[in-house]
């Protein structure tokens, strides 16, 4: 019999983190949302209210939905104020031995029936789950950014997750509204399997010299139909999410076309990170994004 999931644990207020957060508790779920900031809580909580907000506006949600969904929401700096959780996500950065560390910690505290997911976009589900003490309660559901808008999120199964774990989960997502890809636990699942070694394409592309970032933006967007050109996107993710996840690739795949490029390499080195640190393959410190080569 699948778990019943009444409240939502989520570990990170950052962009995943305060999406997940925001979703889950506009579908009725109480969320304790946890940081070790309390400056990085305060923020994840502007953008919540300022992206229900935007939804209120376009007329998706009601005033009442939103301060609803505001209230469900108790902010926590302690692991401790998890404890009763029915599901625990942790989304933080893509580095496993951080994750592991979560993982070690919050179970300390949970109660044992309480299912552990990751939002990891490329790391071993099974590998994740061993650093538990419940790994047939753990699983993989990566949602797809910005988590308010988009409609899918994969599900992945570690090799000792067990059948009441993947269904309370699968029904989780669907109480969301979105819908369920399954992913088997190969490196990098689906979604970045294909759009990861893509963004480093084009990354190559750049630097061999073969186009610049306008050209090779405007050649994915208007010969491919694609909403957003490729060097544009990985500013979007992250580039050191980026250079993680084809590194994932890379290792757990053994295959060198998997390797980063050495640009993205320099970007990560350099502290360029995109979006979130004003600068990457675009400038975004003026009125308008600049590129930067």
């Amino acid at each position: 019999m699948a778990a019943v999931i009444k409240k939502v644990g989520v570990i990170g207020a950052g962009q995943m983190g305060n999406g997940i957060a925001h979703v889950a508790a506009l579908a009725g779920f109480d969320v304790v949302l946890n940081d070790v900031s309390a400056d990085r809580l305060k923020s994840g909580m502007a953008t919540i209210n300022g992206n229900l907000a935007r939804q209120v506006s376009k007329k998706a949600v009601t005033e009442d939905d939103k301060a609803k969904a505001i209230a469900r929401i108790k902010l926590a700096e302690k692991l401790d104020d998890l404890a009763d959780c029915d599901l625990v996500i942790e989304t933080a950065v893509e580095k496993e031995e951080v994750k592991r560390k979560i993982f070690h910690e919050v179970c300390a505290v949970l109660k044992p029936e309480a299912i552990v997911a990751s939002d990891t976009s490329s790391i071993s589900i099974t590998r994740l789950a061993a650093a538990t003490d419940r790994p047939e309660r753990f699983i993989g559901i990566h949602f797809m950014n910005p988590v308010p808008l988009m409609e899918l999120v994969e599900l992945i199964r570690g090799i000792a997750t067990d059948d009441a774990t993947f269904e309370a989960s699968k029904e989780f997502v669907a109480r969301l509204g979105k819908q369920v890809a399954v992913s088997e636990d190969f490196p990098a699942f689906i979604v970045n399997r294909i759009l990861l070694p893509m963004i480093n394409e084009a990354i190559y592309t750049l630097y061999e010299g073969v186009g610049n970032v306008e050209a090779i933006d405007a050649a994915m967007k208007l010969g491919a139909h694609h909403p957003m050109g490729p060097l544009e996107l990985a500013d979007f993710i992250g580039l050191d999410t980026c250079l993680s996840i084809m590194q994932v690739l890379h290792e757990g795949l053994a295959d060198s076309k998997y390797r980063p490029c050495p640009l993205l390499v320099k970007y990560v080195e350099a502290g360029w990170l995109g979006r979130k640190t004003q600068r990457g393959f675009y400038d975004y410190r003026g009125a308008k994004p600049v590129p930067t080569r």
